[in-house]
């Protein structure tokens, strides 16, 4: 298909397509991909912390109607075992690599940074302030002054862009927009799970073993959809939209909303070669509507 799918996301960080994984929701490595991970316009770590964590007690995951809950918790190795082992094979494909950053303080996420930053490969930086299911979860993305504190400490670690991954557990998400970009954020990806939980009603209690958890999957998508809109006219910097995306005219939409580029979570689960089926899908939408190139659509609903 003669369609440009490109898109510039930020200064130097040159997308080939606008899709990727949501952080957690792809596994990579030998025998593990169902396609060429090159085929991605990036690929987006699992979330990388200072030290080992273990993540939460199961039960984990619960399925619900539309939707998933999870309460991972977020397990790492380590940024020690990420940089020893980890990267030198995400290394090897022919694709922008965004690692997702995770913390308990404003100073562990720039400790991580401050240990990658001397590592070729690596395209961006995406911190993690909006996972719900870390213990009681974790703050950043819900207060101001804790999100600008993590920024500044961020960037000062490192010239590479900073892209802040948001919740959307807040009265008003322009606003933490606004403060993350003010801190000195390139771009904000939006939005991470919706906090939920379901209680067994045979044992009569919390069927996660953290009790509450993130929801994913469709029945989000409209509450991300809104917030994209509403963010991608209240900042300056690129959005990058996440949140309940399974097929073409999902991904489409975001776009429509005035995305830059989307990241794919929950559908993975279902449909391992769902991403290169959307990254077809939108260059048939492209052909078929008279669009030479991905940079047409973007935010033409807001027109």
């Amino acid at each position: 298909m003669n369609v440009n799918l490109a898109i510039e996301l930020l200064p130097g960080l040159h997308l080939k397509n606008p899709v990727m994984p949501a952080s957690g929701t792809y596994e990579y490595g030998e025998g593990a991909n169902a396609f060429d991970p090159s085929q991605l316009g990036a690929i987006v770590t699992k979330s990388v912390a200072p030290v080992p964590w273990p993540g939460n007690e199961p039960p984990r995951l619960f399925e619900t109607p539309c939707g998933l809950l999870n309460a991972v918790g977020i397990p790492s190795e380590g940024v020690e075992a990420f940089r020893q082992k980890v990267l030198p094979l995400l290394r090897q494909y022919r694709t922008s690599l965004i690692v997702s950053v995770a913390g308990e303080t404003a100073a562990e996420f720039a400790r991580v940074i401050r240990v990658l930053e001397t590592e070729n490969g690596i395209s961006a930086y995406e911190l993690n302030f909006s996972c719900p299911n870390l213990g009681d979860g974790i703050p950043f993305g819900t207060n101001p002054d804790l999100l600008r504190q993590a920024v500044e400490l961020a960037r000062g670690e490192t010239s590479r862009p900073i892209i802040i991954k948001l919740s959307p557990n807040v009265t008003d998400i322009r606003l933490m927009a606004q403060e993350a970009q003010q801190a000195g954020a390139n771009a904000v990806a939006l939005i991470n799970t919706i906090t939920g939980m379901a209680i067994d009603v045979r044992r009569q209690r919390p069927v996660l073993g953290n009790i509450f958890g993130g929801l994913s999957g469709p029945a989000i998508k409209p509450v991300a959809l809104r917030m994209v809109w509403e963010v991608a006219g209240a900042v300056d910097i690129p959005v990058i939209g996440v949140g309940g995306i399974s097929n073409t005219n999902d991904a489409l939409e975001f776009l429509l909303a005035g995305a830059r580029a989307v990241q794919i979570g929950t559908a993975n689960f279902a449909n391992p070669l769902v991403m290169p089926e959307i990254i077809a899908g939108i260059a048939a939408y492209l052909v078929e509507n008279g669009f030479s190139s991905l940079t047409e659509i973007i935010g033409l609903a807001r027109r």
